[in-house]
């Protein structure tokens, strides 16, 4: 099959997303563009930022692509790789790339989404924000076909912005300018300031451990006690582990919180696992007091912590 390679711009693009921590944290968020009948989708474990100096985009099968999102296949996308030398993973979100029929799209784990995402009064707000564009709100779901099918239950022809409830923003379009053009509007109209003091540090020393500019969280009684609760969105589960633990048990957590003392993270602490402690900083720090906030589940979190996919996720992202 013939295969023509995205465009400078389109690699422009997915780095600048991919190098924006209020838009991408790591190897989170991905980007494709469907070029004939090839589509181009970030790799499982690459990151964004990396997409004008390494080969992070594999090349699918548009059509097979498709047909695993309709149900035919394990949703993985792994036999849709056209290149057999190929040793990239296409993403797991890649099926919804692929039945979203659009030229471009671009899925982030957007702060500013999120703190309206991961709160039912936010979320109601967000409807608001988005009345007069061609926005879908969507449920929490597992990623992959789970997720998928609970996006294509609610999209039409016309949708380019979907929200997605506990995980981020999909935005759609027929050229690269388009789609940054309509996630942009979506970034500036949920735009939240920091409402919070996140100047506290750490009060204590942990041995094996290292207190971290988030340690403001633990000084934060509010905070503190949304943080000890559960986990908001799948990459939090996937790098830190369910919630934020309160100490150093058999298990060894990669994150502590100690309330009124500090936030530490684990020696050898992966640039992924700082990433995602940094996300939920930059997303609670920005909650309104009059906001809640709800936890993905314990279900939810088990899912993610016993599927191989993300499991090869973090082996990629640890090395």
């Amino acid at each position: 099959m013939p295969m023509t390679e995205p465009s400078a711009d389109f690699h422009a693009f997915s780095a600048r997303l991919g190098k924006d921590p209020l838009r991408v944290q790591g190897p989170g968020g991905n980007t494709s563009m469907k070029i004939g009948d090839v589509m181009w989708i970030k790799a499982s474990g690459t990151e964004l930022a990396d997409a004008e100096t390494k080969p992070i985009f594999v090349a699918v099968n548009r059509a097979a692509a498709q047909a695993e999102a309709a149900g035919e296949g394990d949703g993985s996308c792994k036999d849709t790789v056209i290149d057999p030398a190929n040793t990239l993973r296409p993403s797991i979100e890649t099926t919804f790339h692929a039945a979203l029929d659009w030229p471009v799209v671009a899925h982030t784990h957007s702060i500013a989404t999120l703190v309206h995402a991961i709160s039912p009064e936010g979320r109601k707000v967000a409807i608001e924000k988005l009345a007069d564009l061609p926005a879908v709100f969507v449920p929490y779901a597992k990623p992959g076909l789970p997720l998928t099918r609970e996006i294509l239950a609610r999209v039409t022809s016309d949708t380019q912005i979907v929200i997605l409830e506990n995980h981020g923003l999909i935005c759609c379009g027929t050229t690269v300018a388009e789609t940054d053009e309509i996630m942009q509007q979506v970034e500036d109209r949920l735009q939240m300031p920091v409402l919070t003091d996140t100047t506290k540090a750490a009060t204590t020393a942990m041995t094996g451990f290292e207190a971290v500019g988030e340690s403001w969280i633990a000084h934060n009684p509010r905070i503190c006690d949304l943080a000890l609760s559960g986990s908001y969105y799948p990459d939090h589960v996937v790098f830190l582990g369910p919630a934020l633990p309160t100490a150093d048990h058999a298990e060894n957590p990669p994150v502590i919180v100690k309330p009124e003392q500090g936030v530490y993270l684990r020696n050898g602490a992966t640039s992924s696992q700082r990433a995602m402690i940094k996300c939920l900083s930059d997303c609670l720090s920005r909650l309104p007091a009059d906001w809640t906030a709800e936890p993905i589940g314990t279900d939810a979190e088990a899912a993610l912590l016993n599927w191989d996919a993300e499991k090869y996720r973090q082996a990629l992202a640890a090395r």
